[in-house]
């Protein structure tokens, strides 16, 4: 069986850090919603984006223009 090496304090302190991550990210989402920018999400190496009318897709609403394409 494995043993946990980690304190019960650490993992109470582990908890209560991703727990104020977690608000946040939610926090975040919503102003981002509030002011019409997509949220980007990454699910198995493939990007979504959450439009503001909550469609998800994975075509990219700010495509770098060919300019700056043949820049980078």
């Amino acid at each position: 069986m494995y043993q946990d090496k980690l304190s019960p304090e650490t993992h109470k302190r582990a908890r209560k850090l991703l727990q104020i991550a977690n608000r946040a990210a939610k926090r975040a989402q919503e102003e981002n919603r509030k002011k019409g920018i997509p949220n980007v999400y990454d699910f198995n190496g493939h990007l979504y984006y959450e439009l503001p009318n909550g469609e998800l897709t994975k075509k990219d609403p700010y495509p770098l223009s060919e300019e700056e394409e043949t820049r980078n």
